[in-house]
């Protein structure tokens, strides 16, 4: 669907709305609407009209309705459904409305699939449910009346119809400025006439929307309002509209680069982005998930309709998203901008701080910023605590910053788009393995010994001592038997864990020396791994090009161990090495009394 080629897009009242005959084509299903979503509608124009404070013009924004002139009518492409349930809700109160509203006048929309549709819709009021039981539409239309009726006359909601009526239908035009401004505080629908042409077809438009029912975006309409041919001077419409798609198309494409988009946009945002332009508009205009879905699209329309020039309009967006690539191409900038975002810090907070300041003063700012997100006594932090991911990934990011003769960046994408998450380094002596996980654990400790986990004779592997022969034994007979059973998987679990010396547990377990940034893969389903087999798969995913922290990756090569000991396992040294390691690293933002003299 090209938006482009749109003839209007604008915001209209449903009492504006209703001076058009509408026809609803054949090739849409009939009317759906369940009581759910009839009761929603009905609710959410009520709490509209009841809300205090709404500033002159404020209004409720129904989602777009679709429409092609179609001679002396308008077909609806998408929007049938809210369109025929606000003409029911207009029909119940149709008394109050010839008081309030005398010049007021609406007739149903013509369902072509249903000759007698108008008769029945305009006698709705009289209609029984045997008489709407003639086909399933009318039942359903028949269902969402009696819905809106019952909702009305319950006195629990304590309605006040006249209220109502006056929140759904009341416009007034005033003049401002040179501009016809509607100031009511009333229910209004994004209205988007399509153009008569060859590439505009009804049903591949209706088919666009209605497929796994993808409304309308901000962006998209956003989109539209720019390309209007009746923003540009006629001379210079063409070339203005191709101006502006091809630099938002620029936009859209550097978005679309993961390595960028998750260098400013947290996953964890409750509002998801297909077209990622949008992102930026919703930045600009405030929106945050409690807002209604199209206040983005509202908040730029009221900048058009101000007459604020189209130029300016598209340079505060250009502007708005070079910052983020100014930042998004200085190696620091990138990092520590990237960390607080990780760290939920709001990106527009973030970009205000930029306006008044030099490079150099900004990013102290951004230094000042993580010494708030990092001011705890790491030795106090035990595993469960928040603040030991937020060290971590600091200390990830501090490392690649003191090499930076490598170019190497942090991959936000790959850290945000897999599962990584705070695991322990050494197994966790008191953590058994589930009955339905042994198996696999089995497998892991015999792939690491013999490189595979198929049952072979033990007399065969030469290359094992006998050490490994009594463990690769006692494993292949808890393989081959039906039943696991406890006492002798514990059995064999001991050997195993005495065989990689983590009976001797480490002094502090749980604390920041025996943890790291870890993968659900690496450390396996059953989440009590042993260092060398953590190691091997480390080693592995690095070999293979795998995403893997460059601290992590460290640790488990011993590079912040002082004595070269036994290189596969992790000990009580090699844990204080680590935590001095971290300290070092991270000295310029961690809180002084931390700093101790292991440095």
């Amino acid at each position: 669907m090209d938006i482009s080629q749109t003839n209007q897009l604008v915001l209209k009242s449903v009492n504006q709305i209703f001076e058009y005959s509408f026809f609803i084509p054949s090739y849409q299903r009939g009317y759906r609407w369940t009581d759910t979503q009839v009761t929603q509608l009905l609710e959410d124009i009520w709490q509209f009209s009841k809300r205090d404070g709404k500033t002159t013009g404020e209004f409720y924004c129904l989602q777009p309705i679709v429409v092609k002139k179609l001679n002396d009518k308008f077909e609806v492409i998408d929007g049938q459904q809210r369109h025929t349930t606000i003409f029911l809700i207009i029909k119940y109160l149709e008394d109050i409305i010839k008081l309030a509203f005398q010049n007021f006048s609406f007739t149903p929309p013509n369902y072509e699939t249903r000759t007698d549709s108008l008769d029945f819709l305009n006698n709705i009021k009289d209609q029984t449910e045997e008489d709407a039981k003639q086909n399933i539409d009318y039942f359903h239309i028949w269902k969402a009346y009696d819905t809106i009726k019952k909702w009305f006359e319950n006195k629990e909601n304590n309605i006040n119809s006249i209220d109502f009526v006056n929140t759904l239908l009341k416009f007034q035009i005033e003049e401002q400025e040179g501009n016809k401004i509607d100031t009511a505080n009333n229910v209004r629908v994004i209205w988007y006439e399509i153009n008569e042409t060859e590439n505009n077809n009804s049903i591949d438009i209706f088919t666009r929307l209605n497929i796994g029912k993808i409304p309308l975006t901000n962006a998209e309409l956003i989109k539209a309002l720019f390309l209007q041919k009746g923003n540009f001077a006629k001379e210079k419409a063409t070339l203005k509209q191709i101006l502006i798609a091809t630099e938002w198309d620029t936009i859209e494409k550097t978005l679309q680069d993961d390595s960028f988009w998750f260098f400013i946009y947290n996953p964890e945002n409750t509002l998801k982005y297909d077209n990622r332009i949008e992102y930026i508009f919703d930045l600009m205009k405030g929106r945050t998930k409690d807002s209604e879905y199209y206040h983005t699209f509202n908040e730029f329309f009221k900048d058009f309709s101000n007459n604020k020039s189209i130029d300016n309009i598209w340079l505060e967006i250009k502007k708005y998203f070079l910052t983020f690539e100014e930042w998004y191409k200085d190696y620091e900038l990138f990092h520590y901008v990237g960390y607080l975002i990780d760290c939920k810090k709001d990106i527009n907070i973030i970009k205000k701080e930029v306006s008044n300041k030099t490079k150099t003063e900004f990013k102290n700012y951004l230094k000042e910023e993580i010494k708030k997100q990092v001011k705890c006594k790491i030795d106090d932090l035990e595993y469960g605590n928040k603040q030991i991911k937020k060290i971590l990934l600091l200390f990830n990011i501090q490392t690649i910053l003191e090499t930076q003769k490598s170019d190497m960046r942090f991959p936000f994408h790959k850290y945000k788009s897999e599962d990584w998450d705070i695991e322990h380094i050494c197994s966790q002596t008191d953590k058994t393995i589930s009955s339905e996980k042994r198996l696999s654990w089995i497998d892991d400790i015999l792939e690491y010994f013999i490189g595979t986990n198929d049952i072979l004779n033990a007399n065969e592997l030469a290359f094992i001592n006998d050490e490994i022969k009594t463990i690769y034994n006692c494993l292949i007979k808890l393989k081959k038997s039906e039943k696991i059973e406890d006492e002798k998987f514990n059995s064999a679990f001991e050997l195993v864990q005495k065989y990689f010396k983590e009976d001797m547990q480490t002094e502090e377990k749980n604390d920041i020396s025996n943890l790291a940034l870890l993968d659900a893969t690496t450390n396996r389903s059953y989440g009590n791994s042993f260092f060398p087999i953590k190691r091997k798969r480390i080693i592995k995913n690095d070999k293979n090009g795998i995403f893997v922290p460059i601290t992590t990756k460290n640790l488990f090569l011993k590079y912040y161990s002082n004595k070269m000991g036994e290189i596969m396992y992790w000990s009580n040294n090699d844990a204080k090495d680590y935590l001095t390691a971290i300290k070092t690293t991270l000295k310029d933002f961690l809180p002084k009394e931390v700093i101790t003299n292991e440095q």
